[in-house]
């Protein structure tokens, strides 16, 4: 994968898609002023793996999305892929050779944060943890109204990956939200507290409070917290 970085900041800009000799282009602003400096990723085809292929270890994939913080363009030569939180998951994947959208039907109306999962279903481990990994995937429920009800039943709707996991058990993982890419942070260990008295971040808030939710559903990555996946094998 190669990234090439653009020095001017901007306030808005392209999410572009090349390939196929076909350019696709869609306008995104950000919502909290002008964004950090744009990223331009683009990942090229890689040919199947052979039975001796080295396997693209969970560091490695850590270390793909964190170089993906700030970013608010991404473009992917020959793959189209949504400039959203699965689209995101899926690129940082896709640049070592592993495509989490594999098995999709073409007529499936499924999200990309679920088939993301059922990918992983399939063809690794999801699991509670507590424990995670540099390059697992995070799975979150209700972090907005998807089905547009009003009700707390939205399961699957936010995915991130994992860069690293604190001495004290935070976990810091990678994903996209409104504005861009960004690192975000869940104790599992420390539910329902965004801050300690020191004032280190333990849990971040992943859902806006709207006034047309009831029963309050936590707005924090540890209330929302779904299922970790991996889909490596160290």
């Amino acid at each position: 994968m190669s990234l090439k970085q653009n020095a001017s900041p901007i306030c808005s800009m392209p999410v572009r898609w090349t390939g196929g000799g076909v350019t696709v282009g869609l306008a995104l602003l950000s919502i909290m002023g002008c964004t950090t400096t744009p990223i331009a990723v683009s990942v090229q085809p890689h040919e199947a793996e052979s039975c001796c292929a080295l396997r693209p270890t969970g560091t490695a994939i850590a270390q793909t999305a964190g170089s993906l913080v700030g970013a608010s363009v991404i473009e992917l030569n020959g793959q189209r892929i949504a400039y959203d939180c699965a689209g995101v998951a899926r690129a940082i994947y896709l640049a070592h050779g592993i495509d989490l959208y594999e098995g999709r039907r073409a007529d499936s109306e499924a999200s990309g944060v679920r088939t993301i999962y059922a990918h992983l279903s399939a063809n690794g481990l999801i699991h509670r943890g507590p424990r995670a990994s540099p390059g697992d995937l995070v799975f979150f429920d209700n972090t907005w109204d998807a089905n547009s009800d009003g009700l707390i039943n939205d399961a699957l709707t936010h995915v991130g990956v994992v860069e690293r996991i604190e001495p004290d058990g935070t976990v810091v993982f990678i994903s996209r939200v409104a504005r861009s890419i960004e690192r975000h942070r869940m104790n599992l260990t420390e539910p329902g507290v965004h801050r300690t008295v020191g004032g280190r971040i333990l849990n971040d808030y992943l859902r806006r409070k709207h006034p047309l939710d009831g029963r309050d559903p936590g707005r924090l990555t540890s209330d929302l917290f779904a299922a970790f996946g991996t889909r490596l094998a160290e």
